[in-house]
């Protein structure tokens, strides 16, 4: 036997002002906006927005699948609303609320409008349960790819301002790491060093290593691919930060570093990068002298 029409579209679109007052009643002490990260208007100009969205798919036929096209102007309504609180840093809860709390306030008007027909009532609920879990979880996802999508750039951002070249001399750029050099990190490295050693038409390259926490075969390799990298562009590269600890892992693993000059401390690289170019620093003489 087919399934009697659902009540629940006539019901929304009666009463859409009342069920309106009431969602936003129940966004409103749920302490969405008392948190600071959205005002009352916008709260209240997106929750209109959504109610009338979902009026008109429900009011296009009794079937409630929000995959069909019918759906896809709310798919976008969400999608935006999950990331830009994404963005905002609103928690997966929070959003997803938004869908959430407009159970109590639809329930109630459903509830009441077919008090007197338990079959009709029942169905009803059943159709609004489907719809909104159904519209919730999607926010969720959503949401969830936006925060993938926020942290990746944010830790690339990271990763380009943890690998700054800067000059120290004329002819002599140094390239401090910090942190671990992995194979993604390594191509910002030398990337970046390369744009630099064109741009500034440097000879040397100090690779400063003292922020690096381990040195094993893999990160020895990076360090050798970076090397490589800028040699071919015809800069003498030298690492510096090897501290004895770091010494001790490299003759273990049996790295060969004998083809690049290594040195303690920054300043021993920066001195030799100076006797190479034939420069020297001495103290100035006392002033009156």
């Amino acid at each position: 036997m087919n399934r009697p029409a659902s009540r629940l579209p006539a019901i929304v679109e009666q009463h859409q002002q009342e069920i309106l007052a009431e969602w936003l009643s129940q966004q409103t002490s749920s302490g969405v906006s008392r948190a600071g990260r959205i005002q009352e208007s916008q709260l209240r100009d997106e929750s209109n927005r959504f109610l009338g969205l979902l009026t008109q798919a429900i009011q296009q036929g009794a079937e409630f699948d929000t995959r069909s096209p019918r759906w896809a102007e709310i798919r976008e309504f969400l999608i935006e609303l999950s990331r830009s609180r994404a963005t905002q840093g609103f928690t997966p809860t929070q959003v997803a609320t938004f869908i959430f709390s407009l159970k109590q306030a639809l329930f109630k008007r459903v509830t009441e409008s077919l008090r007197n027909d338990p079959a009709a009532l029942a169905g009803a609920l059943w159709d609004a349960t489907i719809l909104l879990d159904a519209l919730g979880l999607y926010t969720t996802e959503v949401y969830q790819q936006a925060r993938e999508q926020l942290i990746a750039r944010q830790q690339e951002e990271l990763i380009e301002l943890s690998t700054p070249v800067v000059q120290l001399w004329e002819g002599v750029l140094a390239l401090p790491l910090i942190g671990t050099l992995d194979s993604e990190r390594t191509q910002v490295v030398m990337e970046s060093l390369l744009e630099r050693l064109v741009a500034t038409g440097s000879s040397i390259a100090v690779i400063d290593i003292t922020g690096v926490p381990t040195v094993d075969t893999l990160v020895a390799q990076h360090l050798l691919k970076t090397v490589a990298a800028a040699q071919l562009m015809g800069a003498d590269c030298i690492i510096s930060g090897i501290r004895p600890q770091i010494a001790q892992t490299i003759v273990h693993l049996g790295i060969d570093l004998s083809s690049v000059a290594t040195k303690a401390s920054l300043a021993d690289a920066f001195a030799l990068a100076l006797r190479r170019r034939g420069l020297t620093v001495g103290r100035a003489a006392p002033s009156g002298a």
